[in-house]
């Protein structure tokens, strides 16, 4: 759920809007993580979380609070800017699995395929709503993968979501 304020941005201009908005909201700034790039078609964003005094926890590697929280709101947010207004977006659960301790900056990768958004469009249109789940890996510049989080999401159209609330 985007505010109609961001429809007046210029399409060109919305990838780095999204990245220095996100990167300077206070909640998602308090996670320690960054947004480094944001695809022009809104589809991927690559984010960094460094190893740093306010990421770490008490054994010296990434806090998994700070690991889960990089990735809260960015599958819902490029669900709601790729799907549109007409459509309602919302985290509806997460889990985390940790496969080793990261002892440096880590790297998450979050793609939205065209596929994906079409298919969720057509179950949409046969049921009012859906749940996705999208996961995403934290990695080292390795390549080795330090933790996965699985994210659920919420898609309605907005006529199904208000009519299902006011029951």
């Amino acid at each position: 759920m985007i505010p109609s304020f961001w429809r007046r941005f210029p399409a060109s201009w919305q990838p780095t809007l999204l990245r220095l908005g996100l990167n300077w909201f206070p909640a998602y700034r308090a996670t320690g993580a960054r947004i480094v790039n944001v695809s022009p078609d809104l589809k991927r964003v690559v984010v960094r979380l460094p190893l740093q005094r306010n990421t770490k926890n008490g054994a010296g590697t990434l806090f998994g609070g700070s690991l889960y929280s990089a990735t809260d709101p960015i599958y819902a947010l490029l669900l709601a800017l790729n799907l549109g207004p007409d459509y309602v977006v919302w985290d509806k659960s997460a889990a985390i699995r940790y496969r080793k301790p990261g002892r440096e900056a880590l790297t998450a990768e979050f793609v939205l395929s065209d596929a994906e958004v079409a298919a969720i469009r057509e179950e949409i249109e046969r049921n009012g709503s859906c749940d996705r789940v999208f996961t995403t890996q934290f990695c080292d510049p390795a390549g080795v993968v330090h933790t996965e989080v699985d994210k659920t999401v919420y898609i309605a159209c907005k006529k199904h979501y208000k009519a299902k609330a006011t029951r």
